[in-house]
């Protein structure tokens, strides 16, 4: 598979920083943004492959801020994640602050395996 252009718009620093970790160890270009417009801003530098992004981003839904970015560039495809990653940096953040996370976090390669899938399908 060839290396695909993400846009991750994620405003949980932890988080964003752990599926940019992850995407880029699969061997992807990972575009990681905090916020709306600096997600605008980096689609003017670059046509993304995929947009990734979660239920909410800051004060806007996700899926409003991934129907924004799409009149941008017709086609983006995007994948919306409700979820959050297995990894010991968010786990142990939960854990010390006891917060209960339902439904079951999903792992790297569960990602991986989504993003490669949504990456093959035609635009």
């Amino acid at each position: 598979m060839k290396k695909a252009l993400i846009l991750l718009l994620c405003s949980d620093p932890v988080m964003r920083s752990v599926m940019k970790e992850v995407l880029e160890a699969a061997g992807h270009v990972v575009e990681a943004v905090g916020d709306l417009g600096v997600a605008v801003e980096r689609m003017k530098a670059a046509s993304m492959d995929l947009l990734i992004t979660q239920p909410y981003i800051e004060s806007i839904t996700g899926h409003d801020a991934a129907l924004y970015l799409r009149s941008k560039q017709h086609g983006l495809r995007v994948l919306m994640v409700g979820g959050i990653l297995d990894d010991d940096r968010l786990r142990y953040r939960d854990v010390l602050q006891s917060i209960e996370v339902f439904p079951k976090p999903y792992t790297g390669a569960q990602l991986v395996e989504k993003v490669e899938a949504m990456l093959d399908r035609s635009a």
